[in-house]
């Protein structure tokens, strides 16, 4: 019996353009997207400064509608994955590495022998996107590893596989909700949370943030720009008076921008690695 074939769109833009041309390829119907730099697993294909938005679609004419449309605009291909072969591609590439001082993140399918202070975070991203090796994942590991307090609770918004709100669990969290709009990053959060222990302190949710009520002491949301724009009300008012809000997924020129849209939150830090940045901001105690 033939395996099936899952059409993947390549398109290869500049950092600058990145964002806009994510957004067109939603738009054009994509399930699911990655982006790929120097920093990533797969390598985008021009090298140096150039990125590579990795798009799934549904099937082959959705594909080719999108390909058809950045022709004379951006490099753009179809590429398939038969099967389960997307997997064979994570295994490739993903190694044990260090996150600050203490985290360790490593895949499911390599041993590590952990040191006494050691908290190692086992992942196996299936189809959703996060193992860890991106800068804008990276950074807020290293700042949850000195943020996340004892019995704390977390609402991560754009989950993936869950990596940022198992690791705060790991770190001493009571409880974290993780939200995202993907049912395969759900399955992943859900499958990551039990394969390290706290699947009963971990509930991962398609809800939006919108329809949330509570507050949190620490939300997280890795997100793209374009995203945590428009959200910014919604992200805000699930904030505890107090509470930490730790952004990620932007590149520099967009952090202005994302601040902006959190006018009543206080910055604490904008962390850096690479071409990218993070935001720590606070909710003041009073209004």
């Amino acid at each position: 019996m033939n395996e099936p074939r899952y059409p993947y769109v390549h398109v290869d833009v500049s950092p600058d353009d990145s964002e806009l041309v994510a957004n067109e390829l939603f738009e054009l119907g994509a399930q699911g997207l990655e982006e790929r730099d120097a920093s990533t697993l797969e390598h985008s294909a021009g090298g140096g400064d150039q990125v590579t938005l990795v798009a799934s679609f549904a099937d082959e004419a959705a594909a080719e509608q999108a390909r058809a449309a950045f022709a004379g605009r951006f490099p753009a291909r179809i590429e398939h994955v038969v099967g389960d072969g997307w997997r064979d591609g994570w295994r490739a590439y993903f190694k044990p590495m260090r996150v600050g001082r203490r985290l360790i993140v490593k895949p499911s399918w390599e041993p590590y022998e952990a040191a006494a202070d050691d908290v190692v975070l086992t992942l196996d991203p299936g189809q959703a996107f996060g193992t860890g090796t991106h800068e804008s994942t990276r950074l807020l590991l290293a700042e949850l590893e000195a943020r996340v307090t004892k019995g704390v609770r977390v609402l991560d918004v754009g989950t993936g596989s869950g990596i940022l709100g198992i690791a705060c669990l790991l770190l001493g969290a009571e409880s974290v909700l993780a939200l995202d709009t993907d049912p395969l990053a759900v399955d992943a959060a859900n499958e990551n949370a039990e394969r390290n222990g706290v699947g009963a302190q971990l509930t991962a949710s398609q809800a939006l943030v919108s329809a949330q009520t509570g507050s949190y002491p620490l939300v997280l949301a890795n997100i793209e720009a374009r995203v945590l724009i428009p959200e910014g009300r919604a992200i805000t008012a699930r904030l505890a008076p107090g509470g930490l809000l730790l952004l990620s997924g932007l590149l520099h020129d967009h952090a202005d921008p994302v601040r902006a849209a959190y006018p009543e939150l206080r910055e604490l830090a904008r962390p850096v690695l690479g071409d990218w940045c993070a935001l720590v901001l606070e909710k003041p105690l009073h209004g």
